[in-house]
């Protein structure tokens, strides 16, 4: 009998069902994960969504909700008309910054993807000894502060005697006058400006996907790479017929991630440019920061932004998954 109820208990288990103990320790271990997540995610966002279709400022006392109504007013939505073809400054900077993030984006995403996928067939080639050490040295400005990292940068792009301009006085070549801060320097129709921040961008972001691309290498069957050296394949074949097809579900990965990133860039932006010159690399998210704290304190329009930036982000999120997506699994 006693053989039969336990065999019970456990058949119980097994097909699914939790017991009142487990299912009072799933919900005490949920709770408060679901209460922070609800509380600083899921309220701020919809309350960004609220507030994108109302003419709100906190220095404004409404009468409704949360200061929503009143001298705050619903407005339908006219923040989103006046971002897409209003005059006003904010709606022309707008436009410009959503131009300027496109153009960031769209440089740092291959760039960062020529850097490391070969690096991370380099290090997966040297030997064992040094493999963590080079590892770690690539990774390091990953995880140091981006603050410091802007200052490390600023010296190198410091105008005349900068580490840059060292740099070019030392081999014959004259430097600009000034690296940041000059708009006249414009090069395929790219700022010199942006093109400093995407160097420095994609040095303090690489790491992330150099990490990723080395796990994913050495996932692939060393059987593989094998039968295309018995076949005669070259390094070069091999890399390029074997190991990037291999890689696809990594690159569409990486470069989710990489878009995502980019999308969001703000620190070395703030700290690096503020923007300019002449708003030559203001982007949307630092447009919404000046809109919503700094200069207008509208935070409608600003919750507008950022809706729009979100519904950038999930779009080309899903027209890269739509790209880059394959059927088969090694």
């Amino acid at each position: 009998m006693a053989f039969n109820t336990l065999f019970k208990k456990d058949l119980v288990t097994e097909t699914g069902k939790l017991t009142a103990k487990q299912r009072r320790f799933a919900y005490a271990s949920l709770t408060p994960i679901l209460l922070y997540m609800g509380v600083f995610t899921l309220f701020p966002i919809l309350w960004a969504v609220v507030m994108s279709f109302f003419s709100y400022s906190p220095i404004r006392e409404g009468s409704g909700f949360l200061g929503l109504g009143g001298a705050n007013p619903f407005i339908d939505i006219d923040n989103y008309i006046e971002l897409f073809t209003g005059t006003s400054k904010p709606a022309e900077v707008f436009r410009l910054a959503l131009k300027n993030t496109f153009i960031f984006t769209a440089l740092v995403l291959p760039l960062n993807l020529l850097v490391t996928l070969p690096l991370a067939v380099i290090l997966e080639s040297i030997g064992e000894r040094f493999k963590t050490l080079f590892r770690a040295i690539y990774f390091l400005p990953t995880i140091s502060s981006s603050v410091a990292l802007v200052i490390i940068w600023s010296y190198v792009y410091a105008p005349g005697w900068g580490l840059l301009s060292l740099m070019f006085k030392a081999i014959g070549l004259v430097p600009p006058k000034s690296w940041l801060q000059d708009p006249s320097l414009v090069y395929f129709g790219v700022p010199l400006a942006m093109i400093c921040v995407v160097i420095a961008h994609v040095w303090q972001d690489f790491g992330y996907n150099l990490v990723i691309f080395v796990a994913a290498l050495q996932s692939i069957p060393k059987t593989l790479r094998e039968a295309a050296r018995v076949d005669g394949a070259n390094a070069w074949q091999e890399f390029w017929l074997v190991v990037v097809p291999l890689l696809r579900r990594t690159v569409l990965l990486t470069s989710v991630l990489t878009v995502i990133s980019s999308l969001q860039v703000f620190v070395i932006f703030q700290l690096l440019t503020r923007g300019g010159p002449k708003n030559q690399t203001q982007t949307l998210l630092l447009s919404i920061y000046e809109n919503a704290f700094k200069f207008a304190n509208n935070l409608g329009l600003s919750a507008a932004m950022s809706m729009v930036l979100f519904i950038i982000i999930l779009t080309l999120t899903i027209i890269q998954f739509r790209l880059l997506r394959t059927e088969w699994e090694y």
